[in-house]
């Protein structure tokens, strides 16, 4: 049986909290989102690949299959493309923001460190 889940979205597809609209402006629509249990899961340990062309986000999902390990020997190994994902900019969007809130409770676990960002270079005014 499929699990249904239901979200308001924009039109432009990003997803948004019931009521967030103001005055004047379209009511998101209500959209159902219904798991299909059939889709397949892609597993992948790299990305090879982002490029933003303007109109659509591409990644490039991989993974390394190492060789087979011979002793005094160089560990060697492939890396094979696992899938391609193209966004549009609203879902990119989506995936920067819900990524950044993976990222904040990553840190806050202490999964991992926040880095900091270098100093921006002063200008002379």
């Amino acid at each position: 049986m499929a699990n249904e889940t239901t979200r308001n979205f924009t039109p432009s597809g990003a997803s948004v909290a019931p009521g967030a609209a103001g005055q004047g402006e379209r009511q998101p629509a209500t959209v159902r989102l219904i798991d299909r249990m059939d889709v397949a899961e892609t597993f992948a340990d790299s990305i090879t690949g982002a490029v933003f062309d303007g109109q659509t986000l591409r990644i490039e999902f991989a993974v390394t299959r190492l060789d087979e390990v011979k002793p005094n020997t160089p560990i060697t190994g492939r890396r094979y493309p696992a899938c391609r994902v193209v966004l549009s900019p609203a879902a990119a969007i989506d995936l920067i923001n819900r990524m950044q809130q993976i990222a904040v409770a990553l840190t806050q676990a202490g999964v991992a460190k926040a880095t900091p960002r270098p100093e921006e270079p002063r200008t002379g005014r």
